[in-house]
């Protein structure tokens, strides 16, 4: 009997072990903006809400257009997040409602994942226009500026 317990608390050990390093590797998931209840965006009706029914209905929108036509918002993404990685949008959605002057629904719009777009950045710096310094200049290019007035220079005793 003395040696079957060491043997069963390894192996009880060995199995906690191994499910708490499992748990540690599961994603996160993360809901932004605005929650979708199908069942009142079915309600907002084209011709009989206004501005006020819709936001008496779904509330106040996430964004609103500042120019054209008058054009509410409701975003909602779901992201995923596995440990040591950026997030990934599982779901997304965009409602549209749209207004006429009047403050009337004239129609709404829903659209999801096909219009997000992955931008995969170029590298860890930003283009720009202009002169390549090396690292001497770097390093070496303020020598001979300092106390003359020019750009970067401090100015000297009785200067600026």
């Amino acid at each position: 009997m003395g040696s079957i317990m060491p043997k069963v608390w390894v192996q009880g050990t060995t199995v906690a072990a191994l499910g708490l390093v499992l748990a540690g590797c599961s994603s996160i998931t993360n809901h932004r903006g605005y929650i979708n209840d199908e069942v009142l965006i079915a309600s907002v009706q084209p011709g009989l809400d206004n501005r006020q029914s819709v936001r008496g209905t779904l509330g106040q929108p996430t964004m609103t257009s500042q120019f054209g036509d008058p054009v509410w918002y409701y975003v909602s993404s779901q992201t995923e997040q596995s440990p040591f990685r950026q997030p990934k949008i599982e779901e997304h959605s965009v409602l549209a409602v749209y207004f006429d002057e009047a403050g009337n629904v004239v129609s709404t719009d829903r659209s999801g994942m096909e219009q997000v777009v992955r931008i995969s950045p170029d590298g860890d710096e930003t283009p720009t226009l202009g002169r390549e310094r090396g690292f001497l200049e770097d390093l070496f290019g303020n020598i001979g500026t300092v106390g003359t007035g020019m750009p970067g220079g401090g100015g000297g005793p009785g200067g600026p």
